[in-house]
């Protein structure tokens, strides 16, 4: 599977976590930032896993979003 391997690239979520503080002055140091992307990883990988369970119980061949939203409830209690 090519996509086993699939990460998330920190310049990218230090981009966005930027969008969201109201001063321009704050930023994120190195270790908090993988850190961050680290669990932004784990959270996504484990919410597609998740999914792709739920899919395959009800026999279906391809993840939808109903999939994703029967599963949300859990991740987050689970987190």
């Amino acid at each position: 599977m090519a996509y086993r391997n699939a990460t998330f690239k920190t310049k990218t979520v230090n981009e966005s976590l930027n969008q969201h503080f109201k001063d321009d002055k704050v930023t994120i140091k190195a270790a908090p930032l993988v850190l961050t992307t680290e669990l932004l990883r784990v959270f996504t990988k484990e919410s597609l896993t998740r999914a792709a369970d739920q899919a395959k119980k009800e026999g279906s061949s391809s993840v939808s979003i109903e999939h994703f939203e029967k599963t949300l409830t859990q991740l987050l209690l689970d987190m």
